[in-house]
């Protein structure tokens, strides 16, 4: 059976260029790639004929003689491909590698080599600083991020004018090349682009030919309510821009809440510390306290109070982010000794301690403890 035209095989005509032809290829390999194709037994068959005709096709000395001999120009195993349509020369990983970046690239953390796509932005970090209030209200805030923008003079393409750069002729714009040592192939990046696949001939005279300028950039961020310190806020496409038009990588803003002189958190809930003389403990009564929002919360006091009691006053927390209810705020007493006292108000004290144990049952409780604990370390 006689072999078919390469460029019937590929898709493509006699005048294709080398990046024609590499997508032709590209294209052929993933329709017919076996693990692809497994219910298909022509599958295979037809794998190895494509990669046998871009084996020949792909090679700029190989291409001419093809051109001029057809197959014959391959018949005593001068040419890349094996008699009966094997997987073709020793070169075969090497012509083959392109598809697989194509296949798996992206999961494997995209291409080393890049020059066929243009090189993504760096991902850029912000670190917000927001009081508890806003964090409780929410808020749009406006930030200044320095960063590298593209370039408006050449519209991100490097080149003056806004050109579009050219294909490197070295590399065919693959952005690397590969030599033949003993039964290895070993693959660099290319001399001429330096891996990025294009050259540029007349550079832009603003980013010298890098296609972004440094800048800094003023952007308004939603702040939503229920932030907690840690919460990571991303910006999708507002991080550094890409080499030469590339795609610009994302922001991420880390949220920090500042510590407040009143109130102390955890998750949703609030903590606030109240200090209550010790006749208020004792006798009871209301207090008034304030709440996050700006307002006034009251509280009862029972008599006899200790301290680190805890009161609770429902949905005056903070609120859960992206919804969830609110939380609670818990009132804890702190039971204050009087200081400064008046010759007066120490006899009063003195009288109030001679009552007896009666009026102090934790500390009754306590020193019976310590006594039953001192009789039976002396037994």
């Amino acid at each position: 059976m006689s072999k078919r035209c390469y460029y019937e095989v590929l898709g493509v005509s006699k005048g294709a260029s080398a990046e024609e032809i590499k997508k032709a290829f590209r294209r052929k390999a993933k329709e017919l790639h076996p693990d692809r194709n497994k219910d298909n037994p022509e599958a295979e068959t037809l794998f190895k004929e494509a990669n046998e005709a871009y084996d020949i096709l792909r090679d700029a000395d190989k291409k001419a003689a093809y051109d001029r001999f057809g197959h014959a120009a391959f018949e005593n195993g001068t040419g890349g491909a094996r008699p009966g349509g094997g997987y073709g020369s020793g070169d075969f990983s090497s012509a083959f590698s392109d598809v697989f970046d194509d296949l798996f690239g992206d999961f494997m953390g995209g291409r080393q080599g890049g020059g066929r796509r243009a090189a993504r932005g760096s991902d850029l970090r912000y670190n917000l600083r927001v009081t508890l209030e806003e964090a409780y209200s929410g808020l749009q805030k406006t930030i200044n991020v320095p960063t590298a923008v593209a370039c408006s003079a050449c519209e991100g393409t490097g080149a003056e004018g806004g050109v579009e750069p050219t294909t490197c002729p070295t590399c065919s714009g693959m952005g690397k090349v590969r030599a033949q040592q003993g039964f290895f192939t070993v693959e660099r990046s290319c001399p001429t682009c330096a891996g990025l696949g294009q050259i540029i001939k007349n550079p832009c005279k603003s980013c010298h030919g890098s296609g972004r300028v440094e800048k800094e950039r003023a952007l308004s961020v939603n702040i939503p309510a229920g932030v907690e310190t840690g919460t990571r806020i991303r910006l999708a496409g507002e991080g550094e821009a890409g080499m030469r038009g590339g795609p610009p990588g994302d922001l991420y803003i880390f949220v920090e809440v500042t510590p407040h002189k009143l109130f102390e958190r955890d998750g949703t809930n609030l903590y606030c510390r109240v200090p209550v003389s010790m006749a208020k403990a004792a006798l009871g009564g209301s207090i008034e306290v304030p709440t996050i929002d700006g307002g006034r919360g009251r509280v009862q006091i029972p008599a006899g109070s200790q301290s680190g009691r805890q009161m609770r006053l429902r949905g005056k927390g903070m609120p859960a982010l992206r919804g969830g209810g609110v939380g609670d705020m818990f009132i804890e007493l702190a039971v204050e000794t009087p200081v400064n006292l008046t010759a007066r108000q120490k006899e009063l004290l003195k009288e109030f301690d001679e009552l007896g144990e009666d009026n102090h049952p934790e500390s009754k409780s306590f020193f019976s403890s310590v006594k039953s604990f001192w009789e039976r370390m002396q037994s």
